[in-house]
């Protein structure tokens, strides 16, 4: 290990020590341990921005590093607007969620009763559930390229035929939480984004999240960068909306993880629904599938969490361990998200039971690996 490296461990071993002894709870002693997680990863993956915010108690911390463009040079600010690729799949589980609690849409109902263009198909078969966590029968990461527009996808789902039987394996798959999002809209008699941007987000209290940045918001979204240097946005794509769609700020994300928190104040159906997608569907390993979200019990060790946010669950199909009846939140879990687009990397985890979450957006995609490692650094650095 180089001199640096041991020095990074060890401002943050000294604050974790502090904070755990409740000295070192202020923005300042928060941000060493913040700065000493974030600072060397950005140096290392050649990111140019990154916004970090923290929620402890209720109180927000936020820090930024960077800039939102390497053209204009503006830094970032806890409202510079990034791409959070699938973290926007919880946007999207919630607004189904609130359909079934608002009576428009039942999970256990086959995909076809709710969208009669799929009757005849493989959909007759597979269940709303079943598309929301990914174990409708192997549907891919991603829409063959021939399908991959609008007006395409449809002849899509009415020739795929299962791998394996629906409900048996877990294949995470644009695909399958799209349709998801989808049929959720087609139950509720209105466009997707029309519901995401005019219901789900201003109930959830969000002013600065979009699926569509406004024109007039257009100077605070982020440029974002590939793997070598080159800037990108994301491009239009079948259900991009409903799987990776959403820019956001780190403001308006934590305030979205304190929602998911403490959801007392929204509406009732809201409540219902935010604890839906907080249920526990079924395990691979030690990660339990919720709606959108994932969950694992905590404490949890940096390696299972790595586990479970590795590059094998995302590509490899895995049997699932169906858990009945669901299983409302555990007392004790890490909920989380990754998410990437082209240009942008996304992590989102919290504690329910302690109050604790954490938001990570930058404008490169870099390794959910090293999104993790801060997190998990970070979050174990604060009181419990």
């Amino acid at each position: 290990m180089d001199e640096t490296n041991m020095d990074t461990l060890k401002t943050i071993a000294a604050c974790m020590a502090l904070l755990a002894s409740g000295q070192c709870a202020a923005q300042d002693q928060i941000e060493t341990v913040v700065n000493a997680a974030v600072q060397p990863v950005m140096q290392a993956e050649g990111i140019q921005g990154m916004a970090v915010a923290v929620t402890v108690n209720g109180q927000a911390h936020y820090f930024n590093y960077g800039v939102a463009s390497k053209e204009t040079g503006n830094p970032v600010t806890q409202d510079t607007l990034f791409e959070i690729g699938s973290v926007s799949k919880t946007f999207t589980a919630t607004l189904a969620a609130y359909a079934q609690a608002t009576g428009k849409l039942s999970l256990s109902d086959k995909a076809s009763q709710i969208l009669p263009a799929l009757h005849g198909s493989a959909f007759d078969h597979i269940s709303v559930l079943q598309l929301g966590t990914y174990s409708a029968g192997g549907l891919p990461l991603q829409f063959p390229a021939e399908y991959d527009s609008a007006d395409k996808m449809l002849g899509y789902y009415k020739q795929w035929k299962p791998l394996y039987a629906p409900g048996s394996h877990r294949l995470y798959s644009n695909p399958s939480l799209g349709l998801f999002g989808y049929l959720a809209a087609h139950s509720m008699g209105q466009p997707f984004d029309e519901l995401m941007e005019k219901t789900l987000l201003p109930k959830l209290g969000l002013q600065h999240t979009y699926v569509h940045v406004p024109q007039d918001q257009m100077a605070l979204y982020a440029q974002g960068y590939n793997k070598d240097g080159k800037p990108v946005r994301v491009s239009p794509g079948a259900l991009d909306s409903e799987a990776y769609g959403v820019k956001t700020s780190a403001s308006d994300l934590l305030a979205y993880v304190d929602a998911n928190m403490k959801p007392a104040s929204l509406e009732k159906p809201l409540q219902q629904g935010i604890a839906l997608t907080h249920s526990g569907y079924y395990t691979v390993g030690n990660m339990i599938q919720g709606l959108g979200w994932e969950m694992y019990r905590y404490p949890i060790t940096l390696d299972h969490l790595l586990d479970g946010n590795a590059t094998p669950m995302a590509m490899e199909a895995h049997t699932v361990q169906w858990l009945n009846p669901p299983q409302t939140q555990p007392e004790n879990v890490l909920i989380n998200k990754t998410g990437s687009t082209g240009g942008f990397g996304a992590y989102v985890a919290f504690v329910p039971s302690k109050d604790i979450g954490i938001v990570i957006l930058a404008n490169k995609n870099y390794p959910n690996a090293e999104r993790v490692k801060i997190a998990h650094q970070i979050l174990s650095a604060l009181p419990q």
